[in-house]
């Protein structure tokens, strides 16, 4: 208690409730399960029983997340329920789920037609992390653009607890989005992306070093990628006046801090590796050429 008082900031006492962890952890569930029918499922569901089971799920779903709307607008304002507010966001949002649908099929589609592994579309709904963290990712945005505190950045943390793939819900993402294995992704709140991008695990698409701050918050901070542009694994692109032009590649392990013209591939040069046998023999060197020199 001694504690409580001496050390402010970080207690939430004396004021309204919070959006809850656990709900919105059961939400996204349930919203995943709206997103896919017969995928998040226990039991197999039928097309007769498919109208009823979306109605009763649907109807369930608007009324927790209004609940938990109404906590959220609280923080930006205490005075009133926001009762009424909440609700007309609930239901805007809810009528945005069949567009969500459809830019997921794309996702689906890409995986699909990106990945040899992949055996079926099956597959990559039940299997790929990838899928999941982006399926979360473009509902919350829906809520984001919308104005909603707090909610869509914990649906999206959410994800990223799951998957290890971290996508802001403030990113803006076109159609056929893949990514591949996906551990160590992140994609920043102002980082816009194109069509039929892929990328592959730990790439980060990150503002420089902010060592502004709050001053620049609601400002662009994070790269502009084309469409139909590959990013290979480990490879990071830094700051908001950065752009990937459509059709390039950024090779593996790069670090970029300058725009790349369309039609490019940005890659490593030459590199050595030295290679030593457990019984000290002397060194091998082995020259590694990557596929280009950076263009």
């Amino acid at each position: 208690m001694t504690s409580y008082k001496e050390v402010g900031g970080i207690n939430h006492v004396d004021c309204g409730a919070l959006p809850s962890k656990q709900a919105i952890a059961t939400l996204c569930e349930d919203l995943l399960q709206v997103l896919f029918p017969g995928f998040y499922s226990v039991d197999a569901v039928s097309s007769h029983d498919l109208e009823l089971m979306t109605h009763e799920l649907v109807a369930s779903t608007r009324e927790r997340l209004r609940t938990e709307i109404r906590r959220s607008l609280r923080l930006r304002d205490q005075t009133g329920n926001h009762h009424e507010e909440a609700m007309k966001l609930v239901c805007d949002f809810m009528v945005k789920l069949p567009e969500v649908r459809r830019l997921l099929q794309t996702d689906v589609q890409a995986a699909y037609e990106g990945d040899p592994a992949a055996r079926s579309y099956e597959e990559i709904i039940l299997a790929y992390p990838g899928l999941e963290a982006i399926a979360i990712q473009r509902t919350a945005h829906q809520l984001y653009s919308m104005g909603v505190p707090l909610i869509p950045r914990m649906m999206t943390e959410w994800a990223h607890g799951r998957t290890g793939i971290d996508i802001h819900p403030g990113a803006q993402i076109g159609s056929h989005f893949f990514i591949d294995h996906g551990t160590g992704v992140v994609i920043g709140e102002t980082c816009s992306i194109g069509t039929r991008v892929k990328l592959y695990q730990g790439v980060g698409l990150v503002a420089r070093s902010l060592a502004q701050g709050q001053a620049l918050a609601g400002k662009k901070r994070h790269p502009t990628i084309g469409d139909n542009v590959t990013i290979y694994a480990g490879a990071t692109i830094v700051g908001g006046d950065t752009v990937v032009g459509s059709r390039s590649t950024i090779g593996a392990n790069v670090f970029l801090m300058e725009s790349v013209a369309e039609d490019m591939i940005y890659a490593l040069g030459d590199q050595e590796h030295r290679i030593r046998d457990r019984k000290n023999t002397p060194l091998t060197k082995v020259p590694k050429t990557a596929d280009s020199d950076k263009a």
